[in-house]
């Protein structure tokens, strides 16, 4: 059973929900009918991919140059087709948001490996971090959705004692117009397999980590939602699966204009991507 740092139980007032996620609210819902439809559709298409029926240990039949191209096609598939922009408004209007006063960055499908901490070109998938470090409005909510039941070692953990607090890091590094400039791969996630190397991933520069730290387990579909401006961090696991979630980003339109969000107390990247989200 999880702590009761997550919270099961959703606000009927969707503008009170916001303002509890700014405040620091996470929130962790049962999976329901548009999550459920989300995570077979990919999950279909990785067994698909991977010609398995069982993706967390379909890594064993190819290279990893193999499985890299194979999971990277699908990656741009997941975030660029219109299929899956209308399944991010079927997920968010079932929790309570309005579509069409949403703008979001589309599902990107996430691989941990067992291992995978060990390989130099994955370092910035554990690197501790805020997700508004990537030029992301303060009023961002972060959407993640698991294909598979998993245990907090499988997961990642909340430091929230650090939503209001600076952390030491090299966020002025990360530039949206440069990170941009040679068209989506950065944008969709592991495109290039020096990616990980020769692109610059903003990070912590904390050696030691806060003390508090939340972490869950979850069942397939679960839809967690919390602000992007909470410090987190993916955690390493050696369980000899894979793990596959997805995430996208969304912005209530109505805080952008309004100037509402989480605290903004470290955050020095430059650029807006709010202007490149799907629209309603």
């Amino acid at each position: 059973m999880n702590s009761p740092f997550f919270k099961t139980t959703l606000p009927a007032d969707n503008v009170v929900m916001r303002e509890r996620l700014f405040a620091g609210d996470v929130f962790l819902m049962q999976s329901d009918t548009a999550s459920q439809s989300l995570v077979a559709r990919v999950i279909s298409l990785i067994q698909e991919r991977l010609e398995t029926e069982d993706i967390r240990t379909g890594h064993l039949k190819w290279s990893a140059e193999e499985m890299f191209d194979r999971i990277g096609s699908l990656r741009r598939t997941v975030y660029l087709d219109a299929e899956f922009h209308e399944r991010v408004r079927a997920v968010v209007a079932e929790c309570g948001f309005a579509p069409g006063r949403v703008a979001f960055d589309s599902i990107r499908l996430r691989v941990v490996q067992s291992g995978g901490h060990r390989n130099p070109l994955a370092a910035p998938v554990y690197y501790p971090h805020r997700d508004t470090w990537y030029a992301h409005s303060q009023s961002m909510i972060v959407w993640w959705v698991p294909l598979h039941d998993l245990e907090p070692e499988e997961t990642f953990v909340f430091y929230p004692d650090q939503l209001d607090q600076p952390v030491a890091n090299d966020s002025e590094i990360f530039d949206y117009a440069v990170w941009t400039k040679d068209g989506p791969a950065l944008k969709i996630g592991w495109q290039k397999r020096d990616s990980g190397i020769s692109a610059r991933y903003p990070g912590s520069l904390e050696q030691v980590m806060p003390a508090h730290a939340e972490g869950f387990s979850c069942r397939a579909g679960d839809n967690l939602i919390f602000s992007g401006a909470h410090y987190h961090k993916t955690l390493p696991h050696d369980l000899k699966r894979t793990r596959y979630s997805l995430d996208f980003r969304m912005v209530h339109l109505d805080d952008a204009a309004a100037g509402r969000g989480a605290p903004n107390v470290d955050n020095r990247s430059r650029g807006n991507t709010l202007k490149d989200y799907v629209q309603p």
